[in-house]
């Protein structure tokens, strides 16, 4: 029932209106509230309870000392893509809460083959969640929910979890970019039912450990100074991209042709051309010239060559016209002689 209230508290369900229409003004105002108040995150078919984590064996038969989860929250369409959550009721020993996440580390750590016979953390074999940064390789997230029913404060027992799983969560400081890496760290956060059941997920009602605030759910297991420092070199990258870009595109300008003739710049498919090489395009009969001038060049040497073709038609028609004169003459010539 425990977790069945967690669960309700995160998915926050919207009730209908229409059926409490006529119920006392008290539960019509509270059906209102709910029903205004901030979105959950995901529904029924979002969580699975009792979710084995097997640091060896199988999934269907976990070895001895594998960690089960309360619950898996799988909700990608509300940016949740994976969450393990854990729930305590302030009855167990910080220490048995400690030594939860030793399992829940050592099955994150735990590597097998997939389907596509490439090794990835056995997690991934059957949830999805987006890559990790390449210089950020963090684990999934685990959320603890406390409900003040037992004896002990909620209060000093998340202070006293934090401390002893540090070496599970606590990340190193990055000084060029000015945040902590959490490199093959859990993100670990804690709430209580009660602030849950007020704020809901989007509420500051979560603690990340090594934090000394509460926040919305998202920003908790996020890194702000990071992705701020990620955009940063980011959008330096970009600008050096842009500068190298502009600088070859003048080092490229520079070298472009001018035409022999009208003096104008070659234009890309020109260039093109003028520089393709290969044995199977035709050599370029005037790389000096830019597209128009090449065109018109080429249009006074095929006028050029089609006046000597004519003049020379013309000759050889002329030739051939005097060609029976000059045999008759001859012919009259020698006649003469013979008499």
């Amino acid at each position: 029932m425990t977790v069945n209230e967690k669960v309700i508290a995160l998915i926050r369900p919207k009730p209908d209106l229409d059926l409490v229409a006529g119920e006392p003004a008290d539960a019509v105002a509270a059906a209102r509230a709910a029903a205004e108040a901030a979105d959950g995150i995901g529904s029924l078919a979002s969580y699975a309870t009792e979710v084995a984590l097997p640091v060896k064996g199988s999934w269907k038969n976990p070895a001895i000392g594998s960690a089960r989860a309360d619950v898996v929250l799988t909700a990608p369409e509300a940016g949740v893509p994976l969450r393990f959550i854990e729930v305590d009721d302030c009855t167990e020993e910080a220490a048995l809460i400690a030594q939860k996440f030793d399992k829940y580390a050592r099955f994150f750590q735990r590597k097998e083959r997939d389907a596509d016979n490439v090794e990835k953390p056995l997690w991934r074999t059957r949830w999805s969640a987006p890559p990790s940064e390449e210089y950020e390789r963090v684990h999934p997230p685990v959320l603890l929910v406390l409900h003040q029913a037992g004896q002990r404060s909620a209060t000093s027992q998340t202070v006293r979890v934090a401390d002893l799983i540090r070496h599970h969560r606590q990340g190193r400081w990055h000084r060029e970019g000015g945040y902590h890496s959490y490199d093959r760290c859990i993100p670990i956060v804690a709430t209580t039912l009660e602030l849950l059941r007020e704020h809901g997920p989007a509420g500051p009602v979560f603690w990340r450990f090594g934090r000394d605030h509460r926040q919305p759910l998202l920003d908790a297991i996020g890194n702000p100074r990071r992705d701020a420092y990620v955009a940063r070199r980011r959008q330096v990258a970009r600008e050096e991209e842009r500068r190298r870009t502009e600088r070859e595109a003048a080092q490229r300008e520079a070298r472009r042709p001018v035409c022999a003739d009208c003096g104008r710049k070659f234009t890309d498919d020109r260039w093109k051309a003028v520089e393709s090489s290969g044995w199977s395009r035709p050599r370029e009969s005037h790389p000096h010239l830019c597209a128009d001038c090449r065109s018109r060049a080429v249009a006074a040497q095929a006028r050029a060559e089609a006046d000597e073709r004519e003049h020379q038609e013309q000759g050889r028609r002329r030739q051939e016209a005097e060609e029976p004169d000059a045999a008759r003459k001859a012919g009259g010539r020698l006649s003469r002689f013979r008499t």
